[in-house]
């Protein structure tokens, strides 16, 4: 049976095999073609599961070229995967020109759902799950790294990053200095594979814990930090009872700006002040 003219995105595993779904194995077995990053890498993929499907690059360097040619073969009722190297295609992975190629040709993209390293991490964490934002890979120049975290240290949600192992130690070092020793950061490394670990310490606690061994620096890293708590010693007592009162009546954005003009305080802390403890 072959599959439907369609893109197919297709999750691999990002450490064990085991972790690839049925239907992924049947979708990259019917298609005509697998779009992959790496095609040595995925060939070791589709050769422990004795999948014959024809493979083709598609990497950052030469995406949108073969996009093209992609959406020509789609539009000719062909049916085509799309996989990355390890987990969910498109999430700091390349496809997003393909996917956009295809949409705007009126072909069908079909997403499986699969393994990702991001959400596999922050679901073992032990931090805030119920608001957060995935930053992908901080800049590699340290300028632009501190640029972007400074931008980022008062976000009350919890921040999800990937990071290479030569540049972990430069991130949690330039956390310490904008988001202060004591923010609660977790270290994710080699996620469902033989040497997997998650750490959580401190900012600062944790960067001499990653420069008393190497090897706590190797492998596939996800490095997630808590988000911003506002200090609520910070914020007079009369202004937090004021939010809390017009809270049970108004929406918080409304409440926030109201207690501000009342008190003259900072609209935005009691704002995130109160997401954590009235929302």
């Amino acid at each position: 049976m072959s599959q439907a003219a369609a893109l197919y995105i297709v999750p691999t595993p990002i450490g064990n095999l085991n972790d690839i779904s049925q239907r992924a194995l049947e979708t990259l077995q019917q298609v005509d073609l697998i779009a992959c990053e790496d095609t040595r890498h995925t060939a070791k993929l589709l050769s422990h599961y004795q999948i014959s499907t024809p493979t083709w690059a598609l990497h950052d360097h030469n995406e949108q070229y073969k996009s093209e040619q992609l959406v020509t073969r789609l539009l000719a009722g062909q049916a085509i995967a799309l996989v990355s190297d390890a987990g969910t295609p498109l999430i700091s992975d390349p496809g997003y020109h393909l996917v956009n190629s295809c949409r705007d040709a009126g072909i069908q993209v079909i997403a499986l759902p699969g393994p990702c390293a991001a959400i596999t991490a922050l679901s073992a964490a032990g931090l805030p799950t119920d608001r957060f934002a995935f930053e992908g890979f901080l800049p590699a120049k340290d300028k632009a790294r501190f640029d972007k975290l400074e931008s980022l240290k008062d976000e009350a949600r919890t921040l999800v990053f990937y990071e290479s192992p030569r540049r972990l130690l430069d991130s949690v070092r330039a956390l310490v200095e904008v988001m202060g020793e004591e923010r609660r950061l977790v270290v994710a490394r080699e996620l469902t594979k033989t040497f997997e670990s998650i750490h959580s310490l401190p900012a600062a606690e944790m960067l001499e814990w990653l420069k008393g061994d190497d090897n706590r620096s190797r492998g596939e890293i996800v490095l997630m930090v808590a988000g911003h708590r506002p200090d609520a010693d910070d914020l007079p007592a009369e202004a937090l009872r004021t939010l809390g009162l017009l809270r049970a009546e108004l929406p918080l954005k409304k409440a926030a700006a109201l207690t501000a003009e009342i008190h003259g305080v900072k609209k935005n802390a009691l704002y995130k002040y109160g997401l954590e403890h009235l929302a």
